[in-house]
């Protein structure tokens, strides 16, 4: 029996119970459909030799402490400054994950007085480093360079007069879609503004070498890029390229950074060679190219429609229990796929999110289309 103290999380529970958005953790079983491990490179061999010539050369497990108090390794200096000539840019730092990365950074660089304008879409990392930080946060339609312009220049008609931040994603983690960066550089160089893009679907698959799709534009001094290390490099942690005057204010000012363990320097280790694997193994991109291809295809042949502009392949289902049903339904069928709820995506958009990596072929591909096909009796989005 539950005793009065928790009464209100019971409640809470099970009112999501009741929603059909009461999330579980169930383990990883059947064909990858699931996972972001987009290169295969989680389980790469060379990904495991890089690690134990690591550890038998000594390097620690754990770095022992914050990189400003004895954590700071010579593995991280290594990683940041290959990091740095890979991109492009001028200076990268590593932090421990994509979500504090984000958190970081728009509780740090944009300051009181300025504009925070984020994308309606942008991931909930990017929401609570706004709602924790100092700026004035205004949320823009979509995709909508042109809506993003009409809000800063309301927002000097209003009075504004510190610096605008532009906060966006180059891939979007739950419909696909790609971001117009071109245009959105040319609206943060018009206004004097910064632009802060998040590359964690985009690092090791879009762009010359996987660098991403900012690759093009790193090295600009109005340009903070997020590289997570989690997803197509098959590690952890997150990469922020900038230039140096902005790093330099991260290790001074950014409590995230100052306050916190270093990342492993084996995990440092780990993406310094997935870069490596970036460099010398083109093919792994190619492939997951030719994979991507092969499924728009395909899904347009069954289900009338383009997916997305991705690897990342929604199906929307609308209802909450019905998706989750589909979802458990594949799961049984062998495919691990899961499905996602509100208030991940807007309410009404309930979905399979079908991820594309080199864990599975292009018959696992048709094979899963098939099983959709069936469970859902053909029928369209």
């Amino acid at each position: 029996m539950h005793t009065q103290k928790l009464g209100t999380y019971v409640a809470a529970l099970q009112d999501l119970d009741k929603q059909d958005r009461l999330r579980r953790l169930s383990p990883r079983a059947g064909l990858d459909f699931g996972s972001n491990d987009y290169l295969a490179l989680a389980s790469a061999p060379r990904m495991r030799q890089a690690l134990q010539r690591a550890l038998e050369a000594g390097t620690p497990v754990g770095a022992g402490g914050s990189r400003l108090l004895g954590g700071n390794c010579p593995e991280h200096e290594s990683l940041e400054a290959a990091a740095a000539k890979f991109f492009g840019a001028d200076t990268a730092l590593y932090f421990g994950g994509g979500y504090v990365a984000n958190f970081a950074v728009l509780t740090t660089l944009p300051q009181r007085g300025d504009l925070l304008l984020m994308d309606d879409l942008v991931h909930a990392s990017m929401h609570e480093g706004a709602r924790a930080g100092r700026a004035e946060v205004r949320m823009s339609r979509h995709n909508d360079p042109a809506a993003a312009e009409d809000n800063i220049r309301d927002w000097r008609a209003k009075g504004g007069v510190g610096r605008v931040w532009i906060a966006i994603e180059s891939v979007y983690s739950m419909d696909g879609d790609l971001a117009p960066l071109a245009e959105y550089v040319e609206l943060a160089d018009r206004h004097d503004a910064f632009l802060m893009v998040d590359e964690a679907h985009a690092t090791g698959v879009f762009g010359e070498q996987g660098r991403g799709l900012t690759a093009g534009y790193e090295g600009r001094e109005n340009l903070v890029v997020l590289h997570t290390c989690g997803k197509a490099l098959g590690a952890s942690g997150a990469l922020v390229t900038a230039s140096g005057v902005l790093r330099d204010f991260l290790v001074n000012r950014c409590r995230p950074f100052i306050f916190a363990t270093a990342p492993s320097p084996l995990m440092a280790v780990a993406v310094e060679e997935a870069l490596a694997i970036l460099r010398e193994e083109p093919e792994r991109q190619q492939q997951l190219k030719a994979l991507v291809d092969y499924t728009h295809r395909e899904f347009l042949s069954r289900f009338g429609q383009l997916p997305s502009q991705s690897q990342i392949v929604p199906y929307i289902v609308g209802d909450n229990a019905l998706a989750m049903s589909l979802a458990a339904a594949l799961q049984q069928r062998g495919f691990d796929v899961r499905g996602v709820r509100p208030p991940t995506v807007p309410p009404g958009t309930a979905r399979l999110r079908l991820s594309l990596t080199l864990n599975v072929t292009q018959q696992d591909v048709g094979a899963l289309l098939d099983a959709l096909a069936e469970e859902t009796r053909g029928a369209a989005q």
